[in-house]
């Protein structure tokens, strides 16, 4: 075997020696010298520079931020509440009155509004991907707020004067994009003015359930929410709660730390989680999911709840927010105070605030409820009926704004967010907000106002910050990346997340954009505590195409951005530390090389693909390499190399690249007949951006991306010796090869590695196409034990010779195998159809084998980003799904009617007849994308590659009654191994099967995880108490029964089949009146 293992690596060697062109590639680049220079990057410089442009472009969003909270304080300072004011006295752009006024049942078309809404014209504008108006603000109202309340008509009046603060504001920096002010009334205010993305279903847009401005309302919190399942809790307040519970989850950002509890007798958390968790996305799933299976049983133990919460949040042996500290109980009332726990565990300091929910409609007194929430600094809420759930369960957040209001200048602080997705179509950005207070005063000598409202938010698009990196100088496997004070990243080439929800931020975090390993988790920590590093690692990357893993050499160097919570890092191979500049000023070589771009060239030096870059403002892309080369050509005639409106490295390198490829044509390719080699195409890609695919014909069946650097050979090539093999990409659910018209081909690539002047880089990788079906029969013959001039000879078993792969063909199983476990080729006629396919899903028994005796290693890691089919909807039934339907337990019980459970109920059927399951709605429709189909999930996926054994090796499968023996041996300077089996001689030899292909997965199990949290730093300011504090604000019941008349008018217009629309309500304290 290792004889034919030796003929294999010369054949292989040869071709590519003859065919591949690397050293004459090298000698081209020697002879050119004078047309390049080899640079130098320099990483601490980089990235230094680079975190400079990114903290000047964040500073002008800042200035810009501050001008607006400023304005608006003074506006509102400035403004005289008017008690009368009438819809019609203000004149406004209502974003969504267009699609309003298309829809017959919307609520103004019905009952005709008063407002004075503008009609604007609008004009593309592809900085915001969408038609804009820069002389107007528009104006967006949550759907369940009245806009004709005197709350939101005065919030109208007043924010108005924001508009030319927000001209003024574009005027200095034109680069800026939205600027928005989210009210703490729930009126969002934003420039320049464009349509409001209209839904398919009713809109659940509300500015103040959004990441950015939950962030900037207010400092960190660590809440534990307990909710009371005691029997005396129907099934509709049961569910009233648990869509509390769930609401209120909403509001949590991963600044914050949370725990689930429920209590009757005794207390217990309803999920896994023991203590306090990060409110992330995936641990809130876990409570959402949980909470859905309490059930209410036993009596009610206040005691036993309250002492569960705060011992929660005095657990200090566990990560978490330590700052707000808060305990959120629903209920559906009770008698006790528990004044002996909170004497115990929070008097007199309070730090703990305590908010208490009254859930559902009831007559008991709310009274001890109300003393709970006034005696721990915290506020009282009832939540009647399901409309009532999502402004009550938001609220809060006035209260913990508070003592920042109090704070003043000191808490006028930006913080910058984690990355999500824009709700107006912007793509993926970050938002700085500033906090806005309100500086009233009741009267001369009275205490100020301690109300915040509402957050000022600027978006920065992530496309903007991407633009300050270094694109190609840093090579294929080169990049920037930058990650916030939660480990999450910003800026990395993997943050690619195949669908988004709006509700919830983008966090993928820096360990799962990569493979994890003990080096990364050091950088990770030095780069959240804001150090400045630099270190060299052994560290496994993910192909491109994620169907291979590479060990890999990089530097890391990293530095914090000022001003910002944010870290950026720089990654480098060492092969990459040059990298050339072209120097073409000679004009007439210019037109030279230029000519070989043009299509009447092909025919004789081969087809070119051109990299799809950014060469020129004025090119228009295309996904069609064919007409981005047409574009390309077409500009080039009008403008030149050096035009200021080009980028002069790339075009220059571009150009040179051509011309140094069809030197390679003309010196090697052209003379050779490719034919005699079985082979399809030779071909040569360059860091410059340039595919090179001789002969022409050969590029009809090229299915490489045209960008180099977005191709896998390429990457791989770089990152490994020797030569690549690349088989066809095959999925076992797709049909087989079609092996006609010698289309079929194998890649075999190979890096060029140039020394100029002491500097080691690697400029362009060459390669050939293998003709599979030829390839194949060669392999027989290599792998035999005749020269091409013998005649084949079958041995026996019996006979002196040896047995080979031609001849014993149906004894013998003859593969190669590639290093991530692909079949490459094979001496059995019947698998050449399955070549590019996991060699687990052609011989199980033989891949287990390869794997169990360390010629594989497995690595397993998770898909955060994927895209999943929605799944189909668990409630079959045709009524709405928001409708609560009674049990018989409910009717039988005379407590539920004699609560006016029945008026919720009128109430529970109208919210759902008429807004469509409100709460179970699909987030992306509901909030204003009505294109998105798939659903965010989390993708195992596994990868082998080469393990530790090197050496040729001989095993026996013993598979009880018989066995098989196998012999493997890695191909030198390849990513081959040869491996010859005897054919499975009965059925017990079928073992276990490995798995390569991506599988749904629930991700790693969040109940061990949270035993080990990564580290994390939580923002550096914190205001959670202040002395000046006036707590007398606490909720007071403003629950009044129905009247008998309303009930029946209620029930006469559901037995009527018509669908009437509840007076939408504003919630609003009373200090809010300014």
């Amino acid at each position: 075997m290792q004889h034919w293992a030796r003929r294999l690596e010369q054949e292989i060697d040869g071709v590519m020696r003859i065919f591949g062109g690397v050293q004459q590639l090298r000698e081209i680049y020697k002879d050119n010298r004078n047309l390049f220079e080899v640079q130098e990057n320099e990483p601490q410089k980089l990235v230094e520079k680079v975190a400079g442009d990114i903290e000047s472009l964040l500073d002008r969003k800042v200035q810009a931020l501050k001008r607006l909270a400023d304005a608006a304080e003074n506006f509102q300072k400035a403004h005289r509440w008017q008690d009368n004011i009438k819809e019609e006295d203000i004149l406004y752009y209502d974003a969504k009155a267009d699609a309003e006024l298309d829809d017959p049942e919307s609520e103004d078309v019905e009952r005709g509004s008063k407002a004075s809404t503008l009609r604007l014209d609008f004009v593309e504008d592809s900085n915001f991907k969408n038609k804009v108006n820069y002389s107007y603000t528009a104006v967006q109202i949550p759907t369940d707020i009245y806009k004709g309340s005197t709350v939101i008509l005065n919030e109208l009046n007043w924010t108005e004067a924001l508009e030319n603060v927000f001209i003024e504001n574009r005027r200095q920096d034109p680069t800026l994009l939205w600027q928005v002010f989210g009210s703490a009334t729930g009126v969002t205010r934003y420039y320049p003015a464009t349509p409001w993305r209209a839904p398919k279903k009713i809109d659940l847009y509300d500015v103040r359930r959004r990441p950015w401005y939950i962030q900037g309302a207010s400092s960190p919190k660590d809440m534990v929410i307990i909710v009371d399942v005691s029997g005396s809790v129907s099934g509709l307040t049961l569910k009233l709660m648990k869509t509390s519970v769930c609401e209120m989850l909403d509001t949590l950002s991963d600044d914050d730390y949370v725990n689930v509890a429920s209590f009757n007798e005794k207390a217990q958390p309803v999920s896994c989680f023991t203590h306090l968790v990060q409110a992330n996305v995936r641990n809130k799933k876990v409570f959402k999911e949980a909470v859905q299976g309490m059930v209410a049983k036993g009596t009610t133990g206040y005691k036993a709840g309250f002492e569960y919460a705060f011992d929660q949040l005095q657990n200090s042996n566990i990560t978490r927010a330590n700052c707000n500290k808060m305990i959120m109980m629903f209920t559906d009332g009770g008698e006790d105070r528990v004044q002996d726990v909170f004497e115990k565990y929070n008097w007199p300091n309070r730090t703990v605030r305590v908010f208490t929910f009254s859930v559902g409609q009831h007559n008991y007194d709310v009274t001890p409820l109300q003393w709970m929430a006034c005696a721990n600094k915290g506020y009282y809420f009832e939540i009647p009926s399901i409309g009532a759930i999502r402004i009550n369960t938001q609220e809060y957040l006035d209260v913990l704004g508070r003592p920042m209001v109090l704070a003043g200048k000191e808490a006028k602080q930006v913080q910058w967010t984690n990355v999500y997705e824009d709700a107006l179509g912007l793509g993926l950005v970050v938002t700085g907000t500033l906090p806005v207070f309100n500086l009233t005063q009741d009267g001369p000598g009275e205490k100020k106002n301690q109300l915040i409202l509402g957050v000022m938010g600027i978006d920065v698009a992530l496309n903007d910050i991407k633009r300050l990196t270094p694109n190609y100088t840093l090579g294929a496997n080169g990049y920037v990346f930058a990650i916030d004070l939660n480990g999450y990243v910003l800026l990395h080439p993997n943050l690619k997340p195949q669908t988004t929800n709006f509700r919830e931020p983008v966090t993928l975090d820096f360990l799962d954009a990569e493979l994890e390993d003990e080096n990364k988790e050091e950088i990770r920590r030095s780069m959240i505590d804001g150090n400045k590093g630099h270190k060299q690692i052994r560290t496994l990357v993910k192909s491109l195409d994620e169907r291979y893993v590479d060990e890999v050499m990089r530097n890391y160097t990293w530095v914090p951005i000022r001003s910002t919570n944010y870290s950026l890092g720089l990654v480098l191979p060492p092969y990459s530390t040059f990298y050339l500049q072209a120097n073409l000023s000679d004009q007439i070589l210019q037109v030279k090389y230029f000519e070989f771009l043009l299509p009447s060239s092909f025919e004789s030096e081969g087809h070119v693909f051109i990299a799809p870059r950014e060469y020129c403002k004025d090119l228009n892309a295309s996904d069609n390499n064919t007409e981005f080369l047409k574009n390309f050509i077409e500009l080039m005639e009008k403008v030149t190399p050096d035009s200021k409106q080009c980028n002069n490295f790339l075009l220059h390198n571009l150009i040179l690249d051509t011309g140094i490829t069809q030197q390679l044509v003309e010196r090697v390719w052209r003379d050779q007949d490719l034919n005699t080699y079985s082979l399809l195409a030779v071909f040569a890609a360059t860091d410059g951006g340039i595919t090179r695919v001789f002969p022409n014909k050969a590029a009809d069946d090229w299915t490489e991306n045209p960008e180099p650097f977005n191709a896998s050979f390429y990457r791989r090539s770089l990152d490994n010796h020797g030569y690549v093999f690349k088989p066809p990409h095959q999925d076992a659910l797709l049909r087989p090869l079609e092996l006609e018209n010698d289309t079929v081909g194998i890649l075999v690539s190979t890096a060029v590695e140039l020394s100029l002047g002491g500097h080691t880089l690697r400029p362009a990788v060459v390669g050939v196409k293998l003709d599979l079906e030829a390839w194949a029969e060669k392999f027989k013959v290599l792998a035999s034990n005749r020269t091409h001039q013998d005649q084949p000879q079958k041995c026996g078993p019996s006979s002196h010779c040896e047995m080979d792969c031609e001849v014993n063909n149906e004894d013998l199983l003859c593969v190669l195998i590639d290093d991530g476990g692909f079949l490459v080729l094979s001496n059995q006629n019947h698998q050449w159809d399955q070549v590019g396919r996991f060699f687990s899903e052609v011989d199980a028994n033989l891949m287990l084998a390869l794997y169990n005796n360390s010629f594989y290693t497995r690595k397993e890691s998770y898909d955060y980003q994927a895209a999943c089919a929605p799944q189909p909807p668990g409630n079959l039934g045709a009524a709405p799904r928001g409708v609560f339907v009674p049990t018989i337990a409910d009717f039988l019980n005379l407590a539920w009617w004699t609560s006016a459970a029945a008026w919720s109920l009128f109430q529970q059927l109208l919210y759902g007849l008429i807004y469509h399951s409100w709460f179970q709605a699909d987030p992306a429709e509901a909030e204003g994308n009505p294109e998105a189909r798939e659903s965010s999930c989390v993708m195992k996926q596994t990868q082998y590659y080469f393990g530790s054994v090197n050496a040729s090796y001989n095993a026996i499968i013993d598979c009880g009654n018989c066995s098989r023996l196998f012999h493997a041996q890695r191909l030198t300077n390849t990513n081959l191994l040869f491996v010859v089996a005897e054919k499975p001689l009965c059925s017990q030899c079928e073992g276990g099967r490995l798995l390569q292909k991506e599988t749904h997965s629930d991700g790693p199990e969040q109940c061990e995880l949270v035993q080990r949290p990564r580290y994390r730093r939580g923002p550096h300011i914190c205001f959670d108490y202040n002395a000046t504090e006036d707590t007398s604000d606490c909720g007071r019941g403003a629950s009044f029964p129905p009247s008998l008349g309303v009930l029946v008018s209620l029930q006469l217009l559901l037995l009527l089949g018509l669908p009437p629309r509840p007076q939408p309500q504003v919630h609003a304290h009373a200090s809010r009146r300014v």
